[in-house]
């Protein structure tokens, strides 16, 4: 999403705008003299205030687009905390309906159940009335409280052991289905809540990137550029960042294997020398032992494994496939939300990309920011997870020399830009 950055001073403390500064300038300089040299000076300062005015708009339009920009910038990253919190009340809702999916099912189950020991009794009941017993037939399938009607029936020494049996799986049963409903209930009060927060987390990320679109499309043509203008030069701050940070990585890594080999040389020399010397030690012993016997004299100098197996060739494999991935995304749409495969949101390419190289990441920044290694920024690899803003409603993915890809915000598209272009949070290495 839109970045929290520092607020430039505006366009015309770049190069060009100090030049039509100084174009205006000069202007008035002249509008001065040829006002002096009519003597008019009521000229003079009629033109020095137009050439004021125009100075003040110049300098109004920029500070326009600056203030414009740093709100839509602001209402992206709001939208991108949104975002994140509404995808994780997505899948809390879809959890919820779930559980009542199963409790419901459940309490049809409990359901079934009683009517089937309903049924039971229902059976003890006509074999009574077939005996005559019509009026206890009729009390029995009337009663609300069959327990009790068999308690006393019971009591009168006239209910059955079996009659009973059926009577306490009846009510066993219809307690199991009470229990069942009041669970499903409760469930689904539940999910109804949860609903009603994610449509209000919906329409906060909607609210939002409407109002960003409201400021944009308040813009004349002219801010419209200067916009434009803020945005690039901000974009060749973050390159020249990376830049800088490439080459004094590159400057770091010469100068370590300078050292390195200033350290293997001299062991290597140390060791040729030890070495000459125990040579020299054990021909002075042979030529001692015998004048007739030639020393012969072994090569003591050992070739030291230097080299080093590569720790991470197999996530190099992974993160190549992961990259490959999102390249080929290059340019598609940026849409709130989505996952592909025509449009992505910026968790939603990162767990897309990853996917194809066989490793599933959750589907939030949240989740994706513990899904794998931590990792310090100086040493982030090709295919590392780059995430941004203290709450973490950002990520790329690292492709190196600085530079991420990534869903920016909308209305742009996936594109590959520096890692400097937005605040740092953390590196992950989720393979």
């Amino acid at each position: 999403m839109g970045a929290h950055r520092k607020p430039r001073q505006g366009l015309l403390d770049s190069p060009a705008a100090r030049r039509g500064a100084i174009g205006l300038g000069t202007a008035a300089l002249s509008a001065t003299l040829f006002a002096q040299g009519a003597h008019a000076d009521d000229e003079a300062e009629e033109a020095a205030a137009a050439i004021e005015e125009q100075r003040q708009k110049a300098e109004g339009v920029s500070a326009r687009a600056a203030e414009v920009k740093e709100q839509v910038d602001t209402l992206y990253h709001e939208a991108g905390v949104a975002t994140q919190d509404y995808l994780v009340a997505e899948e809390a809702t879809a959890a919820q309906q779930e559980t009542v999916n199963e409790l419901l099912e459940q309490a049809a189950r409990a359901t079934e159940q009683v009517n089937e020991a309903r049924r039971s009794l229902g059976r003890f009941a006509a074999a009574q009335y077939r005996h005559g017993n019509g009026s206890e037939t009729a009390t029995l399938l009337l009663v609300d409280d069959p327990q009790s009607y068999f308690d006393t029936q019971y009591v009168l020494g006239r209910a059955t052991e079996e009659q009973q049996r059926a009577l306490d799986d009846f009510t066993e049963r219809r307690a199991e289905a009470d229990t069942a409903r009041e669970e499903a209930g409760t469930a689904l009060e539940n999910l109804q809540e949860q609903q009603g927060q994610l449509q209000e987390r919906k329409e906060e990320v909607q609210g939002k990137l409407a109002a960003a679109r409201e400021l944009l499309e308040s813009l004349s043509e002219e801010e419209t550029a200067e916009l434009a203008e803020l945005e690039r030069l901000e974009r060749e701050e973050a390159e020249r960042q990376a830049e800088e940070r490439r080459l004094l990585e590159e400057q770091r890594q010469r100068e370590e294997q300078e050292r390195l080999a200033r350290e293997r040389a001299a062991a290597e020399a140390a060791a040729e020398a030890a070495a000459q010397e125990e040579a020299a030690a054990a021909q002075e012993e042979a030529e001692a032992a015998t004048d007739s016997s030639p020393g012969s004299s072994s090569d003591g100098s050992g070739s030291a494994d230097s080299g080093t197996g590569d720790a991470s060739g197999g996530y190099a494999a992974k993160a190549a496939e992961a990259i490959a991935f999102a390249e080929a995304q290059l340019g598609k749409p940026y849409v709130w939300g989505a996952t592909g495969p025509n449009s992505y949101d910026c968790s939603g390419l990162t767990q897309a990309a990853w996917r194809a190289a066989g490793v599933e990441l959750p589907r939030v920044t949240y989740d994706q920011v513990n899904a794998g290694t931590r990792i310090s920024r100086d040493a982030m690899l090709p295919g590392d997870l780059v995430f941004f803003y203290s709450d973490i409603s950002h990520v790329g993915i690292y492709i190196g020399d600085g530079m991420m890809i990534h869903a920016p915000k909308p209305g742009d598209v996936i594109k590959v830009e520096s890692v400097d272009y937005m605040p740092f949070y953390a590196a992950v290495r989720p393979a």
